[in-house]
């Protein structure tokens, strides 16, 4: 079986993404598939958009990746005309630099790939779909499994974004969230998919569909946000670390 590991929704968050990235010293896979946000909301976006693409083999960019690439494009308009997220967001196009921000920038987000005879659809969620949470109906869900064509029918879909991770079988195929390295809405610990199966195949195999949950140093991460300065929203960001609530 190929081992292929699902990960999204860093957000800043390295103390988050160097413990994950222990555990998947352990779980050696095969593939690394980045499903987007790897920056927004904490302390250390140059260091977790850096690890991203030493660590991760395809990329796929996250709504806040789009919203921090979009104020870095429209840096030199008038305030009127720019992003309504632009003042917060100048801070971590700042901190990462241009180049980061143009190879954030280039990435598409879409993709899809066969395993085990499900042809799965890969997204972050937003700006392309919907912000599907593990609460929606099936219905809701099963919208997912359309590319975004208009056409295209999928068996799966694996997504990110609402940042809390599930597996649900639907009426037609499955919904899979990958849920979050560095911003876990419920239990705040950093969280992947692995998926176990056969790789390009399009019969029917075994599957494994795994959520892997990982604990770190939450106080940790906390204080590098207090001492980090003119982080936007930080005592936000610092609660939902702690917490694991969305706090705004």
């Amino acid at each position: 079986m190929t081992k292929i590991l699902f990960l999204a929704d860093l957000h800043g968050n390295y103390t988050a993404t160097k413990a994950m990235e222990k555990e998947i010293e352990k779980i050696k896979p095969d593939e690394i598939w980045f499903l987007g946000d790897a920056v927004g909301k904490g302390p250390r976006n140059d260091l977790t958009c850096d690890w991203v693409r030493e660590h991760c083999d395809h990329h796929l960019k996250g709504n806040w990746d789009e919203w921090i690439c979009r104020a870095y494009r429209d840096r030199d308009l008038p305030d009127e005309k720019k992003n309504r997220f632009d003042p917060g967001l100048r801070f971590y196009w700042e901190q990462m630099g241009g180049e980061r921000v143009t190879w954030l920038d280039s990435l598409s987000q879409e993709d899809s790939i066969w395993i085990s005879g499900l042809h799965f659809r890969l997204i972050h969620g937003r700006t392309i779909d919907a912000l599907y949470q593990p609460s929606d109906p099936t219905e809701t869900l099963e919208k997912g499994l359309i590319g975004s064509d208009g056409k295209t029918k999928y068996d799966a879909v694996i997504c990110a974004d609402c940042h809390r991770t599930f597996i649900r079988a639907l009426n037609y195929g499955y919904a899979l969230n990958t849920g979050s390295i560095g911003n876990a809405i419920c239990r705040p610990w950093a969280s992947v998919l692995l998926i176990e199966g056969e790789k390009g195949a399009k019969e029917p195999m075994p599957i494994h569909m795994t959520s892997v949950c990982v604990p770190y140093d939450n106080q940790a991460e906390a204080d590098v946000a207090r001492n980090t300065p003119d982080l936007p929203l930080k005592e936000s960001y610092i609660k939902e670390v702690l917490t694991g609530e969305y706090s705004r």
